[in-house]
């Protein structure tokens, strides 16, 4: 990791990737300026933040940038090399005498959901494996914490920025029009997307997605139907492969719907590409389920995902929950004790589509929002409601838009309203549900 000592590199964006970053670029020896334009957001830094720079200092060698930053940022227009965190976890990851496997997902929808139950097979193989990357955990994380194999969900935005990934093997799962404003069309989208396949050992494609088997032009494939010349696909109730070795039954896939088994049908193939043993897929798949109410996915409408994080009882649990996912309508609040919520807010303000906001210390997130996020649209729920859940999510799903994510991740306690985390997650479950179902 030599090449790297010395660097001058300029971090943009002080968020959850952002300091992982500056760590892994600090720990090699370069010399580090940080840069957001919310100062808040650079208070732990020290000497090394400069806030608000639409410039590289003199003598900038690389610019490292958080995904949320658009390429058309002044700072990131500069002439300088500008990389996103996962290239710099990639070009450290082949400084190391024994790199990782990498096994990319991208894909509009289903990401998450695809590199939990890889993970989940790898692990029930024995290996040394890690989901990482837009999933939560930063990939530069688990390469240096030195996992073998790496499960890795890549958006649009990281891989715009990334110039020399070659996958082990790589998987588009589905390509459907998104984040036109970050990417400015949607061809730009599609070409960022298709950067996963370039170089890749080994292409997956869903053959039951134009955009994906358009893309990997050429491969192995999966189809939620027969097999035939495809490698994967669904025969007799079960997730088989072409020449007919049974992986797990349908009935077995966790979350259920059409487009969890193709996730789970995009997993496998990805794992047994690697050499995993065909029961070990069977042994991932069933054993994987989130949690109740610990970021789980309650259902869908209209293309609007709901998840339920009701455990996320505080700023540090509700912003792990809040950084998996790209565009979100936030469900947030409760009882605080005194506890402050701006670093959370600010944190997260790029994600947020419009916050819904209930509980006794709702003001102290409003104003959190008028500080970090003022163009954000805020709902308040009143008190004197009488099913204010259901208030709250049938506002949420007015104000989502398709591809959005529903997140209930309240930061805040639970018992001014409910009896417990497990009661409100059970209220959200329910108002959901009745939603849907009107």
């Amino acid at each position: 990791m030599a090449e790297f000592a010395g660097l001058n590199v300029l971090v943009a964006g002080a968020g959850v990737t952002g300091r992982s970053t500056v760590d892994a670029l600090r720990t090699l020896g370069a010399r580090v300026t940080v840069t957001d334009g919310r100062p808040e957001a650079l208070a732990d830094f020290g000497a090394i933040a400069v806030p608000g720079l639409s410039e590289p200092p003199p003598g900038t060698d690389l610019i490292v940038t958080s995904p949320g930053w658009k390429p058309t940022s002044p700072l990131l227009t500069t002439g300088v090399e500008v990389i996103g965190e996962v290239e710099l976890a990639w070009r450290i990851a082949q400084t190391l005498d024994q790199p990782p496997v990498w096994l990319a997902v991208t894909g509009t929808d289903g990401k998450t959901t695809t590199v939990g139950m890889l993970e989940s097979i790898l692990l029930a193989a024995g290996l040394n494996a890690v989901a990482c990357g837009n999933v939560g955990l930063p990939v530069i994380d688990a390469v240096l914490a030195g996992h073998q194999v790496l499960a890795v969900e890549l958006s649009s935005y990281q891989l715009y920025w990334q110039n020399s990934l070659h996958a082990d093997a790589a998987v588009v799962l589905n390509l459907a029009e998104d984040h036109i404003d970050w990417h400015g069309s949607m061809a730009a989208y599609t070409e960022a997307k298709a950067k996963i396949y370039t170089g890749a050992r080994t292409r997956v494609f869903n053959a039951d997605d134009p955009w994906s088997v358009r893309l990997a032009d050429g491969g192995l494939g999966f189809t939620v139907a027969e097999p035939g010349r495809n490698h994967w696909g669904v025969h007799d109730g079960w997730l088989v492969e072409a020449d007919g070795v049974r992986l797990c039954p349908v009935d077995e896939v966790r979350p259920p719907g059409s487009h969890n088994v193709s996730n789970a049908l995009a997993a496998a193939a990805l794992a047994r590409v690697y050499g995993v043993h065909s029961d070990a897929v069977r042994a991932g798949l069933t054993a994987f389920r989130p949690q109740p109410h610990r970021v789980e996915l309650i259902g869908a409408a209209d293309g609007v995902n709901f998840v339920n994080d009701s455990k996320a009882t505080n700023s540090h649990a509700a912003q792990g929950s809040l950084t998996a996912y790209e565009h979100i309508v936030w469900i947030a609040g409760g009882e605080l004790h005194g506890a402050e919520v701006d670093d959370l807010v600010a944190a997260v303000a790029g994600r947020l589509r419009a916050v819904v906001l209930l509980g006794v210390d709702q003001d102290v997130f409003a104003e959190a929002l008028r500080r970090h996020a003022p163009d954000v649209p805020v709902s308040r729920v009143g008190s004197g409601d009488d099913d204010p859940m259901t208030v709250a999510v049938r506002a949420a799903r007015g104000l989502a838009r398709p591809g959005d994510v529903v997140l209930l991740a309240p930061a805040a306690k639970s018992f001014d309203m409910f009896t417990s985390y497990v009661h409100r997650g059970e209220a959200f479950t329910a108002a959901v549900q009745d939603v849907m179902a009107g």
